[in-house]
């Protein structure tokens, strides 16, 4: 049977609001069915948003599965809110499509969107539909935590330990291999790249620990770059401590794991800095989240980044990350 597509705007908004607004979530008092959502922050919490655009063609592949958009473009957003430490409570959708989609295209993406957001309880309370050139979304999601908790850029100190969630470069791998998706040799990194997994609870985990933090979005390099700049401090970074998959040093060699770890961008792993003498809390967070974590350099006073080998050798650094505009 031929899948059909809704016959209007208005059928596509109430197919959305059917699939993706029945999750509940305290101080949400109006969610979807007004001109604006209605929410009530929890007492003594400060309220922490975030926004991302992910179009067809430049974020992700055209043919990428629909559940697999739906997961993204809602994860990209919780991990924004995982560097900050925060909770995730409601989440706003802006869609633009060239077409009204098929019902089986609105299912499949709201079965990927719903697969997420069930795991954070995060409620659709709201967005927009429009008609554009490419498939085209943009997600504004909504957290909180206790007020003067939120994990920043601007506090890395010199002497913290550097530190990375998960393993790097995965994701930047998996393109070049898109065509070969279906290989079991391949699909690990396929999912890296189409499912990647916010670090909620180790962020939450890491308040009042980490001096700061920053999701790994557009490379290693260019992102720790960010926290270096805002803290007016330099790093030293060893580049045989930068934690790789076997599923990927078994596709590439060394140097090419190398350079995806550092400069790829899409891992959405947390990049974050702690005083040494706060390090072995570490251990004990990482058993609770379940999460691996890596100490990979030092803060230094000297501005910049430093790459060296396991010899000590001082190594180019690779082009900052991605830059939509060069």
């Amino acid at each position: 049977m031929q899948p059909t597509a809704p016959e209007t705007e208005f059928a596509l908004i109430g197919r959305l609001h059917g699939r993706l607004g029945a999750i509940g979530q305290a101080g949400i008092e109006r969610g979807i069915g007004d001109d604006a959502a209605l929410w009530r922050p929890s007492p003594g919490f400060t309220s922490v948003i975030c926004c991302d655009t992910l179009i067809a063609g430049r974020h992700f592949p055209a043919d990428t599965r629909p559940a697999d958009i739906g997961w993204k473009a809602l994860a990209v957003n919780l991990s924004d809110l995982a560097a900050m430490g925060a909770s995730p409570v409601a989440g706003l959708l802006a869609l633009s499509l060239p077409a009204l989609p098929t019902s089986d295209w609105i299912d499949d993406f709201c079965d990927g969107w719903m697969a997420l957001a069930d795991l954070h309880a995060v409620a659709l309370i709201g967005g927009d539909t429009t008609r554009g050139p490419v498939l085209a979304l943009t997600v504004t999601c909504i957290g909180e935590l206790p007020h003067g908790t939120a994990l920043r850029r601007d506090g890395a100190r010199v002497g913290d330990g550097i530190y990375v969630s998960g393993t790097l470069g995965d994701a930047a791998a998996a393109l070049p291999n898109w065509a070969c998706r279906d290989e079991a040799w391949s699909a690990p990194l396929i999912a890296r790249l189409t499912r990647p997994q916010p670090r909620l609870a180790l962020g939450k985990a890491l308040r009042g620990l980490a001096t700061s933090a920053i999701d790994i979005s557009d490379g290693f390099a260019a992102d720790i770059g960010h926290v270096l700049a805002a803290s007016g401090v330099g790093a030293r970074i060893d580049a045989g401590r930068l934690p790789l998959s076997a599923d990927l040093r078994a596709v590439v060699d060394p140097a090419q794991a190398l350079g995806y770890a550092l400069g790829g961008g899409d891992d959405y792993e947390l990049c974050f800095t702690v005083p040494v003498a706060s390090e072995h809390a570490l251990c004990d967070i990482a058993a609770r989240t379940a999460t691996a974590i890596t100490r990979v350099g030092t803060i230094t006073s000297e501005p910049g980044l430093v790459l060296v080998d396991a010899g000590g050798h001082v190594m180019q650094v690779p082009t900052p990350g991605w830059d939509h505009f060069t």
